[in-house]
């Protein structure tokens, strides 16, 4: 069940085999339809999800626009950290854009073992460290980038995207409309 994510954290940081079994015993697989929220605004993140198979999207509401925070494919963490480390509701949602199969990995039981498992620890620093630079580098690239760029650069990251992600999430994510998208499109 949890061998996809083992493999994977495999090539974050080594873990020992009493935290691999540890790690195991809190997780559990879940599956998700396409459209459906795995967590809904308003509910407090107590969850690190791993993606086994599929696609999510972090997405909130912002004057009644639906707009796409992040996307994250096979082999990505997913939680809304805003909420997972002050316990407070969140504003955002997830959503499986694909049925989806995840990890769930209880993050109250985690945190517990992070004193008896210190590579533990350092193995979820390492993820939280990533997903913080990815967010500094998505925030400076809706500053400094235009929305051309911007798409390029999505492009080239992650190819499958327009394959797989309907082109209004895409827009949303790229902070312009169909529209707008539809024209970079169509500028090749």
């Amino acid at each position: 069940m949890v061998k996809e994510l083992l493999e994977h954290i495999k090539t974050i940081y080594p873990l020992s085999a009493e935290s691999q079994s540890a790690l195991s015993e809190i997780c559990k697989e879940i599956k998700f339809t396409k459209g459906e929220n795995i967590q809904d605004i308003g509910h407090t993140c107590k969850t690190i999800y791993f993606v086994k198979k599929g696609v999510v999207r972090i997405y909130y509401f912002k004057d009644a626009t639906d707009i796409t925070e992040s996307f994250e494919f096979e082999n990505s963490f997913v939680a809304r950290a805003e909420s997972l480390f002050t316990g407070k509701p969140s504003r955002k949602a997830i959503q499986a854009i694909e049925d989806t199969t995840l990890i769930a990995i209880d993050s109250n039981k985690l945190f517990k073992f992070f004193n008896s498992y210190s590579d533990l620890e350092r193995m979820f620093r390492k993820i939280i460290e990533s997903s913080y630079v990815n967010t500094v580098n998505r925030i400076e690239s809706l500053q400094f980038n235009t929305a051309e760029e911007r798409y390029k650069s999505l492009l080239k990251d992650a190819p499958d995207t327009l394959k797989r992600i309907p082109l209004k999430y895409i827009a949303s994510y790229l902070g312009i409309t169909q529209v707008s998208l539809s024209r970079i499109r169509g500028l090749k």
